[in-house]
């Protein structure tokens, strides 16, 4: 059928209606294009489509740096230019929030704020990941693609820091020769590059048992120049395998970044930002919001390696920081010992479970993509915290975690503003301040 994409959803795909007004999922349709789309799913609410022909162009597409927009998972939204990306991005927000979040119009518009963002469209990442394939019997890495079976070959990543981006071609070449000799038991490889520092590492994600530690060192070696080369050993079931330990192969054995005035030191499998300059603006968001006192106590709740936890202990009279993933909080205690921070208590474990016993001035949360649990919104209630800074990454279950502080009674959302950290893709960030309700 002949389709108009009238939006773009949070999500690779177009949103068009039929002349019935059912809700049309197009894949590899942009926003203003028509095209002749094939129904590949037809259900009783909406169907799904897959662009055939585009029959007139978007005003909003131009031609992407990267051949593989659009087949590879990295840059779904590479042919959109970046205008209709953060017009895009605001408009799936404020939906969200009114959908899901249950705010009227008014109230949304009341707590929008302008989305923020970087002049780096493309080369903005500090990390890719590889993907291991065996094809016809042969080893090779690539990226994934949209279809999840799909190990995308590139040489190069034009998301990834332009300043390595020969390391994408050399590290699959030299893994690629290696994994054609012997089974590596490659699960997959992290490359984290620092424009800032100058840190490349290469991660090879395996299993735990024998590995040809000298022999992947040295070939690696002559194929880049790492400052640090390392093996991520986990086990257990595949849906839930857990990090058993980090091996150094050579180098430093972990990568440094810079952000803002600090410099953090991370091991493989700790969670960063992969756009630092856009994580920037994440850090002035929360501190603008909770504008934090020499005199008062902070606390930050899925705190990771210490982005959020080191700015707010240099404003704060103490911070008490909960981690639950065992690598992040020894990079955290490594952070504030190289920072000579020593007014943070590291409580390492579930943010409910060992919500911290000291009380709390302003509060900073930043889950992962599940959001809060019903319990740790109770716990931040009883505070008596005048600020909350909630940062997410999924603004669907940001509405919802918004809609049970307001039912709550203790907290309400004053502002809420967007922070493109991924440009090419539908995924955006969002730092919302929530302020208590005078009674």
């Amino acid at each position: 059928m002949q389709l108009t994409i009238d939006t773009m959803t949070y999500g690779p795909d177009g949103l068009a209606r039929t002349a019935d007004g059912k809700a049309v999922f197009v894949s590899g349709g942009l926003v203003g294009d028509t095209v002749e789309a094939r129904i590949v799913e037809d259900g009783a609410s909406f169907s799904r489509a897959v662009v055939e022909e585009v029959l007139e162009a978007s005003p909003h597409r131009e031609q992407p740096p990267c051949p593989f927009s659009g087949v590879c998972g990295g840059c779904p939204w590479g042919g959109l230019n970046r205008d209709a990306q953060l017009k895009a991005k605001e408009e799936n927000l404020r939906s969200t929030l009114m959908r899901i979040g249950k705010f009227s119009a008014g109230e949304t518009d009341a707590l929008m704020r302008p989305i923020r963002f970087t002049k780096d469209a493309w080369g903005y990442r500090n990390k890719i990941e590889l993907a291991p394939v065996l094809e016809n019997g042969r080893f090779r890495l690539g990226m994934h693609g949209r279809d999840a079976s799909q190990v995308i070959k590139v040489n190069a990543c034009p998301l990834f820091e332009p300043k390595h981006a020969k390391a994408v071609k050399a590290v699959t070449g030299a893994l690629g020769y290696l994994g054609n000799s012997r089974d590596l038991q490659l699960e997959r490889v992290g490359i984290r590059a620092s424009r800032r520092t100058g840190a490349l590492e290469i991660a090879l994600w395996t299993p735990t048992g024998g590995f040809p530690r000298a022999q992947v060192a040295r070939v690696l070696n002559d194929a880049v120049k790492a400052t640090s080369v390392v093996r991520v050993m986990s086990k257990g079931e595949k849906r839930a395998r857990r990090v058993s330990s980090v091996e150094m192969l050579s180098g430093e054995g972990s990568w440094t970044e810079k952000i803002g005035s600090e410099t953090m030191r991370l091991s493989a499998p700790s969670f960063f930002q992969v756009n630092t300059k856009a994580a920037e603006i994440l850090v002035d968001l929360v501190m603008e919001a909770l504008d934090p006192q020499r005199d008062e106590l902070g606390m930050d709740l899925y705190c990771g390696a210490g982005t959020f936890t080191l700015p707010l202990a240099r404003r704060c009279d103490f911070v008490s920081a909960v981690e639950s993933y065992g690598p992040a909080v020894r990079d955290l205690r490594r952070n504030l010992n190289s920072a000579n921070i020593t007014n943070v208590d590291v409580i390492g474990g579930d943010a409910v479970r060992e919500f911290p016993d000291n009380d709390a001035d302003v509060l900073i949360v930043d889950p992962p993509r599940a959001g809060l649990a019903p319990d740790a919104i109770d716990l931040i209630a009883s505070t008596s915290a005048r600020d909350v800074a909630y940062v997410s990454c999924d603004p669907a279950t940001l509405a919802r975690d918004l809609r049970r502080f307001v039912e709550e009674g203790t907290f309400k959302p004053v502002s809420a503003t967007p922070v493109d950290l991924f440009p090419q893709t539908f995924h955006c960030e969002t730092v919302t301040h929530l302020t208590r309700v005078k009674t």
